[in-house]
């Protein structure tokens, strides 16, 4: 029995790796367009990784420039560039999957920022992920449990819970992983993270009451990955849990991960947004383009 799911699971993922290959590489990618006079701006650069400036700070969260992970060809071109980004304040990692946690990516912007300003970035990382960082030039790691909290130059990281996992390897599930609720003195913002719907959204909701909320949409099918993963009805459900002003879909389109169509997250979220009376409250951004809150 054993074997047979073992061969099973090999034939989806050589199915996914094919598609991959032969599905045209779409998207743009832009300059980005900087925040003035503390502004919140919000850049979707694709997956899970976001430009953010706020509190005076730029921040990146899960940054990913890969055009390729491992055998999976990126399908939506980074809407930025590393070259392109100005000196980075904070990066913010939230699990050590290899869609989230880019080593190459990582190194690039450390180095981009340590040539532009004389000093790398902080980075913020779950516990007992240091290591897995600590080559890549940056000037301080902070490892945070859920619930702790790092204030930097006015701008506070809050990690909060999530439903998922942090192995890095099958055999290395001893590491940390989670959420970030970032907050300054007007607004907050809430990035997820990979997670599935668990009861802490709403426990997330009551303590920071965000502004923002970040949300994945994909890689939801097979059903057993709702394990891990939130559909886009889960999404939505989450999101009236925090009871946010408005939500942002992300985990979708840049690498097929799952076996749904590559356009379904999107058009899933537009029905269930809509029967959920918040269809009005959903941003879906394109790549590179800045909005401001």
């Amino acid at each position: 029995m054993l074997n047979l799911t073992l061969r099973r699971r090999a034939r989806q993922f050589t199915r996914l790796v094919r598609h991959s290959a032969v599905t045209p590489r779409t998207g743009k990618t832009y300059k980005p367009v900087l925040a003035t006079d503390g502004q919140l701006g919000i850049t979707f650069i694709g997956h899970s990784s976001f430009f953010l400036q706020m509190a005076g700070q730029r921040v990146l969260v899960d940054p990913n420039f890969a055009r390729w992970l491992f055998v999976l060809k990126r399908l939506r071109r980074p809407g930025l560039q590393i070259r392109d980004l100005p000196p980075i304040d904070v990066v913010l990692v939230t699990h050590a999957h290899f869609d989230h946690l880019h080593r190459p990516s990582l190194r690039a912007i450390a180095r981009a920022t340590r040539r532009r300003r004389g000093s790398g970035p902080v980075i913020v990382i779950p516990s007992h992920v240091h290591d897995l960082v600590a080559d890549l030039g940056f000037s301080k790691i902070v490892e945070l449990d859920w619930w702790q909290d790092y204030r930097h130059n006015g701008l506070t990281v809050n990690s909060v819970p999530s439903r998922h996992w942090g192995a890095r390897i099958i055999k290395d599930a001893h590491r940390g992983y989670g959420g970030y609720v970032l907050e300054d003195k007007h607004l907050s913002v809430y990035h997820a993270g990979d997670t599935a719907y668990f009861s802490g959204f709403r426990e997330i909701g009551r303590k920071f009451e965000p502004d923002l909320a970040l949300l994945p949409i994909g890689a939801y099918n097979p059903p057993a990955f709702r394990n891990v993963h939130a559909s886009p009805e889960d999404a939505v459900r989450a999101f009236l849990d925090l009871r946010a002003r408005w939500m942002v879909p992300m985990h979708y389109g840049t690498f097929r991960l799952s076996h749904e169509p590559i356009e379904e997250p999107l058009q899933l979220l537009e029905k269930e947004a809509e029967a959920a009376g918040v269809l009005d409250r959903v941003l879906v951004m394109e790549e590179g383009l800045t909005r401001f809150f």
